[in-house]
């Protein structure tokens, strides 16, 4: 465990990129899929759902970067949570860009009525458009120009962004019956975000 604490910039450096790399496997196999007809009777379907999962995933895991640095004293966990939360972007464009393409072939109008018509669509947009500058002002030159405030204030869109995406999956499975996996997100996000709040009350507290 200490010497998990205390790890060298060149050893979190390598972490870094063997994590960047397994980040990368989701889209990879899709595309690995894709050229080996493997994406099942539904394509549109099979590539929907798989960047939907994987950018709930990512956004779980970035919202968990600052609970488990605070219970174990890992620091430079810090140092991943921006690529973590890119791939979330990432993945999301994918996402998105399935059903703008593929559902819609780039039809705007016909895109903004399946937006504004069914609901699970709605939040899932919304999601999706709050993302976009969490991913814009993502880099130190962006920080430095919002100032270091008002960047947080802006990157406190991830607590709404999550519930959203979370409603989304869960409105979408609800029409199948197959609510497990949306409870499991639902309890998993609901633990960092109390982990986070005692976290900030515990800061508060303290002298």
């Amino acid at each position: 465990m200490n010497a998990l604490r205390n790890l060298k910039p060149r050893q979190v450096g390598i972490l870094k990129g063997v994590l960047f790399v397994l980040a990368l496997l989701p889209f990879v196999r899709l595309i690995a899929f894709g050229f080996l007809d493997r994406l099942g009777a539904n394509p549109i379907e099979f590539i929907t759902r798989n960047t939907g999962d994987w950018t709930l995933y990512f956004l779980c895991i970035t919202l968990a970067v600052t609970p488990l640095r605070r219970l174990t004293g890992w620091n430079w966990l810090i140092r991943l949570r921006r690529m973590l939360g890119l791939f979330s972007f990432f993945y999301v464009v994918l996402h998105f860009m399935t059903f703008f393409w593929f559902d819609h072939f780039f039809d705007v109008e016909e895109m903004w009525r399946d937006v504004l018509k069914r609901p699970f669509i709605t939040v899932g947009f919304i999601a999706f458009v709050l993302l976009i500058p969490l991913a814009a002002t993502s880099t130190n030159a962006m920080v430095r120009r919002l100032g270091a405030k008002r960047w947080l204030w802006l990157h406190r869109l991830m607590y709404m962004i999550l519930p959203l995406g979370i409603l989304h999956f869960w409105w979408m499975k609800a029409g199948k019956n197959l609510l497990a996996q949306p409870i499991l997100f639902a309890t998993i996000v609901t633990i960092l975000l109390l982990l986070r709040m005692f976290f900030k009350y515990q800061s508060r507290k303290t002298p």
